[in-house]
C-alpha cells in the first residue's frame, strides 16, 4: 500500500513514515502544499497525510483540489488545528478522516487500516489480456495463462 505524507515538519514526517515502512506500507514524503498537490495529481496512493498548516498552498486548498480532480484517494488531515469548526471544515471539504496532533501512531495506523478495509468489498478485478495476468489487488502480474474468464 502507498501512501503520501504532506507534512513540512520534518521530524513528524520521518517519526510516521519510519512507523508505516516497518508496517510494510511504500511512503513518499513531500513538506509543502504544492508538492503535495502535484504528487496527489500524478500518482496513485492508498492513502494521503495532510497537514493544514503547510507552505506554498494550505492543506485545505489541496484537499479542495484534489477532489474537484476526481481523486478519490483516502486522506486522513493530520494537523494542530483541533477545534471542532476546524474539524468539521477538513470533513465538508472532503477528508475522510481527521486527527489532531499530538497524536499516537498507534491510532493514525489504526484509522489508515479502517480506511483501507473500506475498499476491501471493492477488489479490483484481474486484468487479463493474451496470456498476460494482472492483479490490482495482490500486485502480481501473471503470464501465460488462459486468457479472459
Amino acid at each position: 500500500m502507498r501512501v503520501l505524507i504532506v507534512e513540512d515538519e520534518e521530524k513528524v514526517s520521518s517519526f510516521i513514515k519510519k512507523g508505516l515502512e516497518s508496517e510494510g506500507f511504500v511512503v513518499e514524503c513531500v513538506a509543502d502544499g504544492i508538492a503535495g498537490l502535484d504528487k496527489a495529481t500524478e500518482s496513485s496512493f492508498d492513502v494521503i497525510i495532510l497537514d493544514l498548516m503547510l507552505p506554498g498552498l494550505d492543506g485545505l486548498s489541496v484537499l479542495r483540489q484534489i477532489r474537484q480532480r476526481d481523486i478519490n484517494t483516502h486522506v486522513i488531515i493530520l494537523t494542530a488545528r483541533a477545534s471542532v469548526k476546524d474539524r468539521i471544515e477538513g470533513l465538508n471539504n472532503g477528508a475522510d478522516d481527521y486527527l489532531a496532533k499530538p497524536f499516537s501512531f498507534g491510532e493514525l495506523l489504526a484509522r489508515i487500516r479502517a480506511l483501507l478495509r473500506r475498499n476491501s468489498d471493492n477488489k479490483k478485478p484481474v486484468l487479463s489480456f493474451d496470456g498476460l495476468e494482472i492483479d490490482p489487488q495482490k500486485r502480481e502480474v501473471r503470464r501465460n495463462c488462459r486468457g479472459p474468464k
